[in-house]
């Protein structure tokens, strides 16, 4: 290792690049798609070399309003863009090997220019399929494009389009990160402590990775401001809510069992897909199904009227439904598969 080069910077330089090697093999970007036809969702994954994801159905929809079909074959990104990837990845470990700060330097400012052209690239082919419509469609919205969002959220007839980093695409932030600060802390390496650059650099790396890998568990109820999947009404009383997680990933909210119940048997069965339930005696706790007992009595009162309640203990639940009088009814019956 070159002496001129700091032992943060190579550590760095080789986290780098081994993240922009592990980019080439898993999703770089997402568009998801929501609408009330598909409650679990359309997802179109753009890899290094290939799309993935609901490409078939997506393309099914895109006929109808005179979009061109996706092929990964039309696109030159797919062959070029793996071995691109690759040199990065090779030539941030060289410069941790082989070069010193002015080499961290320009491997930096290529990686940079390198984002900036594949996002226009990524716009401009966004553009293109939005804006290059077949008049002669089943479907046709005078001045209407449907030119997905760079990056966020957009409103497309009746879908909703999110357009997000994937596992890739998190992968190639963490990598510019690492050499974004490799190269300001050789520059100004002598005015921090080694002790405070390796905190420092944990600290980003962990949450990086834990930001790429997603959220884990039931996101909290916000009340009065998230609305129930099924029946639009805003969730005031989280007492009574619930949370469907699907496979994909997806989050539903719902203000009463009666509604999960409901939005659950529009769904083909999905193994994967997780519920939670808000305890009664510990408003907007979401709980697993499986922790839960349940009590049905007219008493009780949720906002749809499925006056079904969930506990967490069993005695909570006696010690309420003495003044109920409900039924103790079985969980399978809240999502059945």
């Amino acid at each position: 290792m070159n002496a001129r080069l700091s032992a943060f910077a190579f550590i760095a330089m080789i986290l780098a690049g081994l993240s922009l090697a592990i980019s080439i093999f898993v999703p770089i970007w997402r568009i998801d798609l929501d609408a009330p036809q598909y409650p679990e969702g359309l997802r179109l994954l753009i890899y290094a070399n290939k799309l993935g994801g609901d490409v078939e159905i997506v393309n099914g929809l895109n006929h109808y309003i005179g979009m061109k079909t996706l092929h990964a074959e039309e696109f030159v990104e797919f062959t070029v863009l793996p071995y691109i990837i690759g040199f990065f990845a090779l030539i941030a470990i060289l410069s941790a090997f082989f070069g010193n700060k002015k080499w961290i330097y320009i491997v930096l400012a290529l990686f940079v220019s390198f984002g900036m052209l594949a996002m226009y690239d990524f716009w401009r082919w966004e553009y293109e399929y939005g804006h290059n419509l077949d008049p002669n469609a089943a479907i046709v919205v005078p001045g209407m494009a449907y030119q997905p969002p760079l990056i966020g959220f957009k409103q497309l007839l009746n879908f909703g389009a999110y357009s997000i980093p994937d596992i890739g695409g998190w992968l190639f932030i963490l990598a510019g990160l690492l050499m974004v600060v490799a190269s300001y802390l050789e520059f100004k390496k002598n005015k921090f402590p080694s002790g405070t650059v390796a905190k420092v650099t944990f600290f980003m790396v962990i949450s990086l990775l834990l930001g790429a890998c997603g959220p884990s568990g039931p996101e909290p109820i916000e009340v009065h401001k998230d609305l129930c999947h099924h029946c639009k009404m805003n969730i005031a009383d989280t007492r009574f809510a619930a949370e469907l997680i699907t496979g994909k990933g997806r989050v539903y909210k719902f203000d009463d069992v009666l509604c999960l119940q409901a939005y659950v048997s529009d769904l083909v069965a999905d193994p994967k897909a997780e519920v939670y339930i808000c305890d009664y005696a510990d408003p907007g706790h979401l709980t697993p199904l499986d922790s839960l007992v349940f009590v049905q009595g007219d008493a009780i009162q949720s906002p749809m009227r499925g006056n079904i309640a969930a506990f967490r203990d069993e005695k909570q639940l006696q010690e309420y439904n003495e003044v109920w009088k409900g039924i103790q009814i079985d969980r399978g019956i809240i999502f059945a598969q």
